[in-house]
């Protein structure tokens, strides 16, 4: 099912699930994972998906349409826009941060965290 493929909730992250939906559509936008025309899953099936309230899903996908990264067309869904808005360093601080906490009360320290990044094959 793409709604467990494209999302993926956790409740114990102390991260707003609407706020992860949407870091998780940026993500797949930056990544390539999503392409300019696709379709988003309709918030019925991110719902019924994830177990979800529907409010939840689309409050995540207005604030993706105000962002610029997708587009609602009347009766026909959410897509990604053509032409993704710039990267918002903002973001990426506070996705880091986020990972950084989730890693470090998974009980990881400096050098845990940089030796899982190395193994990811990301440099830094």
């Amino acid at each position: 099912m793409v709604v467990l493929t494209l999302f993926r909730v956790d409740r114990r992250s102390g991260t707003a699930v609407y706020v992860q939906l949407v870091q998780q559509v940026r993500q797949a936008v930056r990544l390539g994972r999503l392409a300019p025309g696709d379709r988003l899953p309709t918030a019925r099936e991110v719902s019924e998906g994830l177990g979800i309230n529907p409010n939840t899903v689309l409050k995540a996908y207005r604030e993706l349409e105000q962002a610029g990264v997708v587009e609602a067309r009347q009766g026909s869904g959410t897509y990604v826009r053509d032409q993704p808005p710039p990267l918002d360093v903002d973001d990426l601080r506070r996705e880091l941060a986020d990972w950084v906490a989730r890693a470090s009360a998974a009980g990881l320290d400096r050098a845990e965290m940089h030796a899982l990044l190395d193994d990811a094959g990301v440099t830094v």
